[in-house]
């Protein structure tokens, strides 16, 4: 049994499931991010877009974080996700103005 606070996770099927869902959410901010681009009127509410796209994303990592840590999985490597998400959606506030 694996103690939550030590540093020994591996489980590379969840660090997949993970990176691909980190993958998918960026891949969706970035298509509404050209096509924000490309329509070009009301700006704001279209790239707002992207940080709510984001901003979903990081809660469902949190949120399948909780799951797997129920099912006493390898749980930080969702809740690294969702951060990560997180962050990428900070810095997605820029583009709204």
């Amino acid at each position: 049994m694996t103690n939550d606070v030590e540093k020994r996770w591996n489980d590379p099927a969840a660090f997949r499931g993970a990176a691909l869902y980190v993958v998918a959410v960026v891949l969706v901010a970035a298509v509404w991010l050209v096509v924000a681009l490309t329509v070009g009127s009301g700006g704001f509410t279209w790239t707002f877009g992207v940080t709510v796209i984001l901003l979903c994303g990081g809660i469902g990592a949190l949120v399948q974080a909780y799951r797997v840590w129920k099912r006493a999985g390898t749980w930080p490597i969702w809740q690294g996700a969702g951060w990560f998400l997180f962050a990428l959606m900070l810095a997605s506030l820029g583009l709204a103005t």
